[in-house]
This record gives structure tokens, C-alpha cells and sequence, in this order.
């Protein structure tokens, strides 16, 4: 105790007060791009680690024997230090931080009045025309003249090639398709390379990713230093991701994949291990030369690119601003195959030549990088599943798999968490909310520890799976087969509750004080399960794109115009606040930057009405370039607290409503 006066648990309790009125303090006093108020903040992180671990290897666990008492104690405690030590890396990763934003504007034209030359190479297997044409427009608009954009079409679609020659771009297509995406750019490549004149530079751009105006020009101020080959770029989504949209999100809670893009690749960029995520990239044409192309041997070809051009002595950097915007998997089905592609891709490329134990030319701290993505892969998501397990095991066992005063658990576990959760939000701005944290993480656990467990054993003979895009969006969809581990595990944590709560067999026999630590455990679990299943709705998709603030335009029908406000807008609908107008009525909606554009209500609302557009070809085309092409950054940055809780509340009020 601090205080012979106070008890255990307020001792404990006024260490965490301690700790948050720190929290309410560091703001002020920490500068995010210092890297010594960093590595402080972090240290103690990790002290506050070590001293939790401790605590659970010397004080919580079941003693040795031969009992399920032991096996279950010593199990959970180790799919947690394992999780941890991929933590303790994460912290030592995030100490540092390179932003080179002010290093593209010294750099800028580094290259002299000769435009260097660069090919975009689009690559695509099934995606729609409505999916591919604005990322061909935004690469035709981008301020490079010198440029060549080429779309390498692995589906050998008629139609494609026809549009290819409309828009006056070039057409790649290969007798197969082996390689997969690496293939495919790997056979352009060899074309490229038989030009009369080479490209100095390519970039790569998935499907449905368009480049802003100043993609190429900002990236490429950072290969004035002629040992980059590769500069790297944020990826961006102009739609809700599933987890967002389907927790009525998309307007206060950010992407999954901003804190990885926003935070984590700006600090490992201070490393030196920054590294390629395919689309939204720039490579030297040597460099590319110099390595023979893309390496087949995994299916994230963009990490093991990365890896192939540090082993040869080149270095890869990241530029983070927001310079392409694309599309996220809009249903959970294609969320969940992405990211157990990605991690069995990081399995592949651990088991390769390149990996951490592989005989190579490859730095420590390139090694260390590699390391740290399979403990993120291998360790996080089983610990997930385990954490929202192992309760049940006391409810339905009556064992305990944690043995623990309260106090201590305050003590020990509390402060550690407290701190991590104060830190983190304080470096990436407030992007981690628990519980939705824990969500974006359990939805997906299952099969991303299955591709863990499986690329690890055996790397080789898996296929490519693409994320599948566009689709009708317009119905509810329930995904029972992911809901249903979620729902039944939801389901037998409640039961478990009630038996421990109303049975005199089952009520917390022996687990003395540990029985609150279970107690709030499964609680926890039960908020976290909950929004698990909710999310496993999916709510109808009737607009694609974040809509802009709100803007002013006018709307002329017979001879009147009335000036009205753009609540939303995409390339064929628009929503007008201002005015009512009976369904069917016609006109002209006149907009800065693309003029009169022919229109009908197809909707009256209470307070306005929703129009469908009917641009011309030339109109259509400026459309897409101010939703996608413009330099902005579409969807939220950064978490809105007051909104999030209004967005909850709304999704389950709509949740009760359908009830």
C-alpha cells in the first residue's frame, strides 16, 4: 500500500486516478513528433508491461500438475505473453516517427525541366467498368505529363480492351494467368522493357484505386535520394469499410486501417522498414530491374517487394498524405478473406529465403520487421478467440483459469491497460476505442488464425483469392456463418452469467475474489460479442462515397431556380436540401465546376428531395475526378466521440426498430 490509512483496492484505485489525470495532462506536455517524448511515454509502456507479466506468470497461474486446471491456466498465459511480446515490438516500433511531407515540397521537380517518364499499371481481373473507368480517368487526369497508363488485364475481357482504346490507354493482356497479380505485372514488365524508351519509374495502382492529381509528382520528389527504390503512399477509402457501415459509423469513427497507414507506417519509416502495400506505390525502374521483377513466392507480393529490394541495398520510404483514395470491401465476407490472404501471405514470406531465420543480405532490423508482422498475426487474433473463451471454462468448469485478487488485477492489469490506452490515443490522435477495437479484431480472428496456423505449417500450393468488388449492396444481408461462432459463444456467456449468478452450485465457489475479475471479464465480453453479432448485419449500401460538407447549387425547372444545398452527391444521385419537389419533376442542377446537369426527382423528402443525374460523357468524367481525383482526404481522420455515441445509438435503435 501507498497509504497505511487506505485499503488495497483504493490504493489500486487511486493509481489508476493518478495515471488518468496524467493522461489529461501528457497532451499538453508531449510533442508526437519528438522521438524522446515518445520513447519516454513508451518506456513506461513497457515497464507497466514487463511488470504485468510477472504479476501473471508468478501470482495467477493454476501450480504444475496433471489437471485441466493447469492446462487451461498455463494456455491462456501463454497465448497472452505471446501477444504481448508482439505489443513490446509494436512499442519499440512506434518510439519513432519519419514524416517526409516538408521533404517532397524541398524536392519538388528535383528531376529539372525533363519530366522523368512513368508507366501507372492498373491491374484487374473481374472488376466492373463503373469500378475501373474512374481509375483510369484519375490516372489520365494526373499533373505528370511524361506518363503512360497501362492496364494489365488478367480476365481478357473484350470490352476492356475496347474502352482501353476509347479512352487511348494501353492494353496489356497474357496468354495466362500465372503468378497471380506479381505474374501479371511481372509480363508487363517484359513489355515495357522492349519499348523504345524505358520508363524511368512505375507506379501501381489496384483497380479501384484512383491517384489524386499530385500523386506522382509528390511521390516522386522522394527518389531525389538515388538509393530509394520504392516510395510508398497511404491508402485511403472513398466508402465505409463493413465494420463502420454496418455500426452505422462512417461518419465519426475512422477505417480500419488508419491507425496501420496513419501511425504505424509513419513509424516504421523512422526504422527504415517501411514497407510496400502494393497499390498507391512508386518504383525505380532500376531498382525493379535490378531485383528481376516482382518475386511470385507469396501472395502479398508487395511486403516480399520490399524485402527483395532492401536485400539488394535499396531503401524504401513513406510519404504519408493522402495522394489515392480506393475502394474498401464493402461486404464482410470479402473483409475477412482480404485479411486472411494478407496474413497467409506473411506466413509465406516468413518461411521464404527472405525470411527473419533465411539466409540473406537482409538488416536486423529488416528481420525484426518481419518478425513483428508474424507475432501480429500469429498471436493477436488466437489471443482474441481465447480471451472471449476461456470464461466459459469457469461458468460451465468451475475453473479458473486466472487466480487473482481484485486489487491486484486493478494493480497490476489496470495500470497497464489505463497507460496503453492513454499513450495510444495520445500518438495516433484518439483512433483506439475499445471495444470496437476488439471487434475489428474478433470478427475476422477465426479465419485469420486459421491462414496463421496453416501458411506457417505449410506455405505453399494456396490460391490466389480475390476481394471481390461492387455487387448489389441494396438489401439487408445477415452473414450467419460468421455470426453464428459469435452468437453461440454470446449465448453461452450469458447462460454461464445466470448459472454463477442464481446457482447455488455453480455461484463463484471457489474462486474467492476472482470471482469480480470473471465477472467483469465476461461482462466485457458480452458488450463486445454483442456489437460483434450487430455487426454481422449488413445494412443496405445506397451511396458508395463519404459525402463532401455540404454545398451550395441550383436547381432551375421551368423557368425558376431556387438555390438549394447538396446534402449528398455521387456520379447519378443527389440529395438537395431547401426545398420540396414532388417526385417526377425535372430540371437542370447547375454545379460549380460541372455546370447544367440534366435531372429528375426520383424522391421528394421532408426537407428537399433526391434527384438521379443524367450527365453527359463529358460531365460524368468531372464527376469523377471531384469525388476521387481531387487532392482531399475523403472518409474521417480521426475519431468524433460525441457523434460515435449519436451513431450507436442510432444503429440500435434502428436494431429495435426491425424487431
Amino acid at each position: 500500500m501507498f497509504y497505511p490509512h487506505m485499503t488495497e483496492v483504493e490504493t489500486s484505485a487511486a493509481l489508476l486516478l493518478f495515471l488518468i489525470g496524467c493522461g489529461i495532462i501528457l497532451p499538453v506536455i508531449v510533442n508526437r513528433t519528438n522521438i524522446w517524448h515518445r520513447s519516454t511515454i513508451l518506456t513506461i509502456a513497457g515497464l507497466l508491461a514487463l511488470r504485468y507479466a510477472v504479476w501473471r506468470v508468478t501470482q495467477t497461474v493454476a501450480p504444475f500438475g496433471f489437471t485441466i486446471d493447469m492446462f487451461a491456466s498455463w494456455s491462456l498465459l501463454a497465448f497472452e505473453m505471446l501477444a504481448l511480446i508482439g505489443s513490446m515490438s509494436a512499442f519499440v516500433i512506434m518510439s519513432r516517427i519519419t514524416l517526409r511531407s516538408d521533404e517532397a515540397t524541398r524536392h519538388a521537380k528535383w528531376w529539372g525541366d525533363k519530366s522523368p517518364r512513368v508507366a501507372i499499371l492498373i491491374a484487374t481481373y473481374n472488376e466492373t467498368l463503373d469500378v475501373l473507368e474512374r481509375t483510369v480517368i484519375g490516372a489520365k487526369s494526373l499533373r505528370h505529363d511524361n506518363k503512360d497508363v497501362v492496364i494489365l488485364d488478367d480476365g481478357r475481357r473484350d470490352w476492356l480492351q475496347d474502352y482501353c482504346a476509347k479512352q487511348s490507354v494501353r492494353y496489356v493482356r497474357r496468354p495466362d494467368n500465372k503468378g497471380s497479380k506479381a505474374g501479371n505485372i511481372n509480363y508487363t514488365l517484359g513489355l515495357l522493357a522492349k519499348d523504345p524508351v524505358q520508363p524511368d519509374f512505375i507506379a501501381v495502382l489496384d483497380a479501384d484505386f484512383v491517384p489524386h492529381r499530385g500523386f506522382i509528382s509528390r511521390s516522386m520528389a522522394l527518389f531525389h535520394d538515388p538509393e530509394v527504390g520504392l516510395v510508398q503512399t497511404p491508402q485511403h477509402f472513398f466508402n465505409a469499410d463493413p465494420i463502420q457501415h454496418n455500426l452505422g459509423l462512417s461518419r465519426s469513427y475512422p477505417d480500419e486501417q488508419r491507425f496501420f497507414f496513419d501511425h504505424m507506417q509513419p513509424c516504421r519509416d523512422g526504422w527504415g522498414i517501411a514497407f510496400c502495400c502494393g497499390t498507391s506505390s512508386m518504383v525505380r525502374w532500376s531498382a525493379i530491374q535490378d531485383i528481376g521483377g516482382f518475386s511470385t513466392e507469396s501472395i502479398t507480393e508487395d511486403f516480399m517487394l520490399t524485402l527483395t529490394l532492401q536485400n539488394e541495398g535499396w531503401t524504401s520510404v513513406y510519404l504519408a498524405e493522402p495522394l489515392t483514395e480506393g475502394l474498401a470491401p464493402e461486404g464482410l465476407k470479402e473483409y475477412v478473406t482480404q485479411r486472411a490472404r494478407w496474413c497467409l501471405g506473411l506466413m509465406q514470406i516468413a518461411r521464404s529465403n527472405l525470411g527473419p531465420l533465411g539466409k540473406n543480405k537482409l538488416r536486423f532490423r529488416d528481420r525484426w520487421s518481419v518478425a513483428d508482422s508474424v507475432f501480429y498475426w500469429l498471436t493477436t487474433f488466437p489471443f482474441r478467440i481465447a480471451s472471449v473463451v476461456y470464461p466459459l471454462l469457469y461458468w460451465f468448469g468451475n475453473i479458473t483459469v486466472v487466480n487473482a485478487d481484485l486489487p491486484d488485477v486493478i494493480g497490476y492489469f489496470g495500470t497497464y491497460y489505463i497507460w496503453i490506452l492513454i499513450v495510444l490515443n495520445l500518438l495516433s490522435r484518439g483512433m483506439v476505442v475499445p471495444i470496437l477495437n476488439d471487434v475489428s479484431q474478433l470478427i475476422g480472428a477465426i479465419a485469420i488464425s486459421r491462414a496463421a496456423i496453416v501458411g506457417i505449417i505449410k506455405p505453399r500450393g494456396h490460391p490466389f483469392s480475390v476481394t471481390a468488388k461492387g455487387g448489389d449492396r441494396s438489401k439487408v444481408v445477415v452473414q450467419w456463418r460468421l455470426m453464428a461462432p459469435f452468437a453461440a459463444v454470446l449465448f453461452l456467456t450469458l447462460l454461464g452469467l445466470l448459472i454463477g449468478i442464481f446457482s447455488d452450485r455453480f455461484a463463484f465457489s471457489d474462486a474467492g475474489d476472482g470471482k469480480w475479475v470473471v465477472l467483469f471479464w465476461s461482462i466485457y465480453n458480452v458488450i463486445v460479442l454483442s456489437v460483434t453479432v450487430i455487426a454481422c448485419i449488413e445494412l443496405p449500401r445506397r451511396e458508395r462515397h463519404i459525402a463532401d460538407e455540404p454545398e451550395r447549387a441550383t436547381f432551375l425547372t421551368e423557368g425558376r431556380s431556387r438555390d438549394l444545398w447538396i446534402t449528398s452527391l455521387t456520379s447519378d444521385t443527389v440529395r438537395l436540401r431547401g426545398t420540396p419537389y414532388p417526385e417526377g419533376t425535372r430540371g437542370r442542377l447547375r454545379i460549380d465546376d460541372i455546370g447544367d446537369v440534366e435531372a429528375y426527382v426520383i424522391a421528394q423528402l421532408p426537407e428537399g428531395a433526391r434527384l438521379h443525374l443524367l450527365p453527359t460523357e463529358e460531365q460524368r468524367e468531372d464527376l469523377m475526378l471531384r469525388f476521387y481525383a481531387d487532392d482531399n482526404m475523403p472518409g474521417v481522420a480521426r475519431v468524433r466521440s460525441t457523434a460515435m455515441i449519436a451513431d450507436i445509438a442510432r444503429r440500435l435503435s434502428f436494431n429495435a426498430g426491425r424487431s
